[in-house]
């Protein structure tokens, strides 16, 4: 018997109908949007750069030739696509890894646990001694050891276990800012085809800034950032011109990347969500992998109100890059997973009707998923809340934060999942008061 579709097929079944590589318009090509969608074959669509101000994307080294897996934290022991990547990368079945489990507050099961599954997958694991709170040893001493640091050099990768990220440079990096020998090792290993990957502190001290001691993320909002306090100097794998964070969706933590990349000069931000990965090879082409997606942050033309005393921004560029899609930091290129080639949304035909918003837009994945409706809607705005304590005895600083579709804003939804890649959204943050209750209970 013929059923009829439910709302989510039938989303795909009009996105699908509707697709197509459409050639941009004068408007569009005038305006230079981080990210512009090329005229092509719909197997092969992309999203290719106009012409930045932005100074051109540099690579962290001139001869690195080795690759990053970038993982958002909370990562499963099932995820077989972060895991084999990993090894993959590392060479293939016997590839030998360093494990780094300098940020654990437990070193020794950090290190067991992480090592069990890079084997389990095929991989030569061991273990480097160089972690603040392991038992028994010296940790200065031992990131400056020669042996150790010529077998970390001699292996094929390198993985950064989660925890504290500032145990992690303070193990590797000397008071005087110079590298250890172990982290010299690591640099030596990664320009020479190796493989760095990391998992949520391991994935802060990829970018040359990390968040170090920070606040809540509305707290970061109404009270600022202080350089060597909420942030400090990372590692920098990715390059000076790339800002990292974490943990990124289910924890609402792309306001406060906002903010920090604000105050150390960042254009461009990537945030990955737990049990994911963003893979970024020598040419700085990111590709999405695991469970779920990563937020790009373009704050190249993005403006603020100096004069006024509360944190504020306008004309940012916010993009989600789903599982499966990729990025080319160099070029500005995009492209979308093979499931989305061909599911370019026409705006001309919106499945969602009705206003779009959120009452907590830092709550758990809200802003994909109000970037997700905007995107397959009739509306051209969305507005999102962050407020504070509900039994405040009186008015509250809190945030507005309006999403706009753009002549530039391009989704993409994939043809066998209910999955989107939405593509420069406009945000602009402002203040706002939050009003105190009408009457209190009794």
């Amino acid at each position: 018997m013929f059923k009829l579709p439910t709302a989510r097929t039938a989303r795909i079944w009009i996105a699908l109908a509707a697709a197509c590589a459409l050639p941009l318009g004068a408007e569009e090509a005038q305006k230079g949007p981080l990210l512009k969608v090329a005229p092509q074959a719909p197997a092969l669509a992309a999203v290719t750069p106009a012409p930045s101000p932005a100074a051109p994307a540099q690579p962290p080294s001139a001869n690195a030739q080795g690759s990053l897996v970038i993982i958002g934290g909370g990562l499963r022991g099932d995820n077989a696509d972060v895991w084999q990547r990993v090894v993959k990368l590392a060479g293939g079945r016997g590839a030998r890894i360093a494990v780094f489990p300098s940020a654990a507050g437990n070193p020794e099961r950090a290190a067991a646990g992480i090592i069990s599954y890079l084997k389990k997958y095929g991989a030569d694991a061991f273990a480097v001694p160089v972690a603040i709170r392991l038992a028994g040893s010296d940790y200065r001493k031992a990131a400056d050891d020669a042996a150790l640091a010529e077998k970390i050099r001699k292996a094929d990768g390198v993985y950064f276990a989660g925890g504290d990220q500032g145990r992690i440079t303070k193990a590797l990096v000397r008071e005087d800012g110079t590298h250890t020998l172990a982290l010299e090792a690591v640099w030596d290993l990664y320009r020479r085809g190796g493989v760095i990957a990391g998992t949520s502190a391991g994935a802060a001290i990829m970018s040359s800034t990390m968040f170090y001691n920070p606040k809540a993320v509305l707290a970061m909002l109404r009270s600022g950032i202080t350089d060597g306090h909420e942030i400090a100097p990372g590692l920098g794998f990715i390059g000076d011109d790339v800002f990292v964070d974490q943990h990124l969706l289910v924890r609402g933590r792309f306001a406060r990347m906002i903010p920090a990349m604000l105050a150390k000069g960042y254009q461009l931000g990537l945030g990955i969500d737990e049990d994911s990965a963003m893979v970024v090879n020598a040419q700085r082409e990111v590709e999405i992998i695991g469970y779920k997606g990563a937020l790009l942050i373009d704050m190249s033309r993005a403006t603020t109100d100096k004069d006024s005393p509360h944190f504020n921004v306008a004309n940012v560029a916010i993009s989600y890059l789903d599982r499966g899609d990729k990025f080319n930091i160099a070029t500005r290129s995009f492209t979308p997973s093979s499931d989305k080639a061909g599911g370019r949304l026409d705006t001309a035909r919106p499945f969602l009707r009705g206003p779009v918003y959120s009452n907590d837009i830092l709550g758990n994945s809200a802003v994909i998923d109000l970037m997700e409706r905007l995107i397959d809607s009739d509306q051209q705005e969305a507005i999102g809340i962050a407020a504070g304590n509900p039994r405040s005895a009186g008015p509250e600083l809190g945030f507005e934060f309006r999403f706009s579709k753009t002549p530039d804003s391009v989704g993409y939804v994939s043809s066998v999942a209910e999955a989107y890649s939405v593509l420069n959204i406009r945000l602009d943050v402002r203040p706002i008061e939050i009003a105190r209750p009408l009457y209190h209970y009794k």
